[in-house]
């Protein structure tokens, strides 16, 4: 068994090692040295004899003095690395995406193969309005680990956008998707299962508008007109400036209000989900 410091410190080097800051490990040779033994190493999930083939990213450590860090001794993105290593202890470490497990080893002069278990699956999500997918470019996820208490306890990853597989541990998710920049929101709690895909289209009820500033119905719209969307209650939702700019909002009531050359216009308006148009202020003339 790894003691609960060793674990600990190992999963902080190999978290650490995945953004690319932490030096490199020395490069091993290509062939073994004559007092190298062969370290051949392979994935799969838990509860699946398959073997994993990509998306995994390999961490071998060798114990230091006691109470020293773990030594990245080498890395590989191989699906099935071989490694060449002098016999002793090592930990091996597989990070598939968020999820990752580790295994001690004790490699001999004949060498050794090892599999190592993941619980982990993934997800795959998009967005649509009715039947009609959103873009990829207008919709985002942010998945979150939920605690205690609270859905959002922690968040995994952010800024996801529709068909990236995201590998996580196996466990229950809260999903938050944006569509636009806005109040289009909606959220949804999901379960990753370990060797599964889990796919989920988030349905939105919301529109984009165009916003304008008019003299009259269907005529040009003013330049450089300040634009703020607001609730009923008057909490301030979206502002813009420009000549005819675009928001979108969730399915509701809401207060326009339109400022131009020092004077101020306003009118109510409603959002239909997937009705998207122009929404236009008119400029009232004595």
């Amino acid at each position: 068994m790894i003691g609960a410091r060793r674990l600990a410190a190992l999963a902080l080097a190999a978290f650490a090692g995945l953004g690319g800051a932490q030096a490199q490990a020395p490069a091993l040779p290509g062939t073994a040295g004559a007092a190298d033994a062969t370290l051949s190493l392979s994935a799969g999930f838990a509860n699946d004899q398959r073997l994993i083939h990509s998306g995994i990213v390999w961490r071998v450590f060798q114990d230091g003095d006691p109470g020293a860090p773990p030594r990245l001794v080498t890395k590989s993105t191989a699906p099935n690395p071989s490694f060449a290593l002098p016999p002793g202890t090592y930990t091996v470490h597989a990070a598939y995406g968020f999820a990752g497990a580790m295994k001690r080893v004790a490699l001999g002069a004949a060498g050794a193969s090892e599999r190592v278990a993941l619980n982990a699956g993934a997800l795959k999500l998009a967005g649509a309005i009715g039947d009609v997918p959103i873009p990829a470019d207008r919709v985002t996820f942010s998945i979150y680990l939920p605690q205690a208490g609270d859905s959002e306890g922690r968040l995994v990853a952010s800024k996801v956008r529709p068909g990236e597989i995201v590998r996580l541990p196996e466990g229950g998710y809260h999903v938050v998707s944006s569509y636009g920049e806005s109040n289009a929101i909606m959220r949804v709690d999901l379960r990753v299962e370990t060797g599964k895909v889990t796919e989920a289209t988030i349905n939105h009820r919301a529109a984009t508008v165009t916003l304008k500033l008019v003299a009259n119905q269907g005529g040009e719209a003013f330049a450089g007109t300040a634009f703020s969307v607001l609730t009923p209650g008057g909490d301030v939702i979206r502002e813009a400036i420009g000549s005819f700019p675009t928001v979108t909002l969730a399915e509701g009531e809401y207060v326009l209000i339109a400022r131009n050359g020092g004077n101020v216009y306003t009118r109510e308006f409603r959002i239909d989900s997937g009705l998207d148009r122009d929404i236009e202020v008119l400029v009232k003339t004595p």
